[in-house]
């Protein structure tokens, strides 16, 4: 299978509600909080793995509909840069998804790199990210990881 390296064991894993698909390069955890999307309070679940200092992540959220969806998006989006104290290098947005290329320090941190796409599907909205430090980041694993992400 392309993509793979001895510590990355990728297996495919199913959202437990059937949302989505994605290779993931180890077992994942899982876990449900609440999040402030723009003023909308919503249920995010995240499933991640972290492999060589880099994490792989889905996230998942269910709104009223298909365009609050498409709004959360953005919200998804300015958050996660700003998590790492970043600045975008790279985005290209096509239909319901915005590819995102981001690099900052969180407070305290060191430097991390954060690619992530941003999809969403009827009432759903998705985050698929991989950050890390920048050397720590291989594209192929990225590729990998990315590609993998399928709906229903």
């Amino acid at each position: 299978m392309a993509g793979c390296t001895p510590s990355h064991d990728w297996r495919e894993i199913r959202a437990t509600d059937g949302a989505f698909s994605i290779l993931m390069p180890a077992k994942p955890a899982t876990l449900t909080r609440q999040i402030d999307l723009d003023g909308v309070k919503v249920s995010m679940t995240m499933m991640a793995a972290e492999i060589d200092n880099v994490t792989y992540a889905v996230g998942s959220v269910e709104l009223a509909d298909d365009s609050a969806a498409k709004i959360a998006l953005l919200a998804m989006k300015t958050a996660m840069v700003r998590n790492i104290n970043g600045a975008v290098l790279r985005e290209k947005s096509a239909g319901n998804t915005i590819d995102l290329e981001a690099s900052g320090a969180p407070a305290g941190g060191a430097p991390r790199l954060l690619i992530a796409r941003f999809v969403s599907n009827n009432k759903r909205a998705y985050q698929v990210i991989v950050t890390g430090p920048e050397k720590a980041i291989a594209r192929e694993q990225v590729d990998t990881f990315m590609t993998s992400f399928k709906l229903p």
